[in-house]
């Protein structure tokens, strides 16, 4: 297992972090994402720290705080120092029937960071980040209630998750004017099938150093490598939760790159897909999560794997973004400078 500095912090965080989604879902979507209990919980959280992963999200709307329960029940469980683990959660969704029991606002943040930490069974929270965006809540009044979250020890660091680079880049712009707590992570989906994040984002998060955890890697298990266009998996969990939405025919032709690659390595589809992102520059660390160890420790397994210069060609060629502007007009521009 690898360690890699979390953005522009002197964190370092494994180059996988485990996903704890899967974590007391019961009815409903979360129900059709996971319904693992505390005894399965446990075994997924030792396994992961028995290989040397450091590193776990989970979020307060993940089974209505169920979740974070397990989670700082498995911490204790396992008898965890808190100095062994980097614990990351998030805020934004709904958390109650009244209307500011959701979004990005000071009044949700402060609310909900304290609910988090009782959940979790912690003094603070490492990375805490916005789950998405709030267009009802200016930016200002989000960084600003994060700030003293972080200024009164509740809080360590702080991160983003499904923002657009327009917004990521106001919200450093404002943080940066006014002194804030600066913005570490941005937490998105990105896979070898689904790479639209190179066409702003990436780009963005190299010019500000910010860094990249990656959220289901898999395409929801689309890349595990059991489907075909025959039909072949389709009672996995997108017979139930077809998300994230992907162009599922490009994603096949992907996948019959990866066979032959995974054949001759002795490894599985799976792993290559999380190889290819673990020799992207702009990931720092990859969340997978699971329901069963023997699917966390194949996960695992990737970090072994290397991928050629051919590999890495034959991958970026079958999974190349189509060109689309303004990219090809920088790109043509843009070779006016070269030299």
């Amino acid at each position: 297992m690898r360690y890699r500095r979390l953005g522009p912090s002197g964190l370092f965080v494994s180059e996988l972090c485990l996903g704890t989604m899967t974590f007391g879902g019961s009815e409903g979507m979360w129900g059709q994402i996971g319904q693992l209990g505390q005894k399965e919980a446990d075994g997924l959280v030792k396994t992961a720290l028995d290989a040397g992963i450091n590193f776990i999200d989970t979020a307060n709307i993940y089974a209505g705080g169920e979740s974070e329960r397990i989670l700082g029940k498995s911490l204790k469980n396992l008898g965890v120092r808190r100095d062994e683990v980097v614990i990351a959660t998030k805020v934004l969704g709904p958390m109650g029937e009244g209307i500011n029991s959701r979004g990005a606002s000071r009044y949700h943040i402060m609310d909900q960071c304290k609910a988090s930490l009782e959940r979790l069974q912690l003094d603070h929270i490492d990375l805490y980040q916005i789950h998405g965006f709030d267009p009802h809540t200016p930016i200002v009044e989000t960084l600003e209630a994060l700030d003293t979250l972080v200024r009164h020890g509740h809080v360590r660091y702080i991160g983003l998750s499904n923002w657009a680079a327009w917004q990521i880049v106001k919200a450093v712009g404002i943080a940066e004017a006014r002194r804030l707590a600066p913005i570490l992570s941005l937490q998105a989906y990105y896979t070898i099938a689904g790479r639209d994040l190179e066409r702003e984002v990436v780009p963005m998060l190299k010019d500000t150093g910010i860094g990249l955890m990656v959220w289901s890697p898999l395409a929801g298990g689309f890349l595990s490598g059991k489907y075909d266009r025959e039909g072949k998996g389709a009672d996995g969990r997108r017979a139930n939760f077809d998300f994230p939405p992907l162009n599922k025919d490009r994603a096949f032709e992907v996948i019959e790159v990866m066979r032959p690659i995974a054949e001759a390595k002795g490894c599985s589809v799976a792993q290559v897909a999380l190889a290819w992102l673990l020799h992207q520059d702009a990931v720092t660390s990859v969340i997978v999560g699971a329901k069963r160890v023997d699917q966390l420790s194949d996960n695992i397994g990737a970090t072994a794997i290397e991928l050629s210069e051919d590999d890495l060609a034959a991958l970026d060629k079958v999974s190349a973004l189509p060109e689309e502007y303004p990219g090809w007009m920088l790109e043509r521009q843009g070779a006016y400078r070269a030299h």
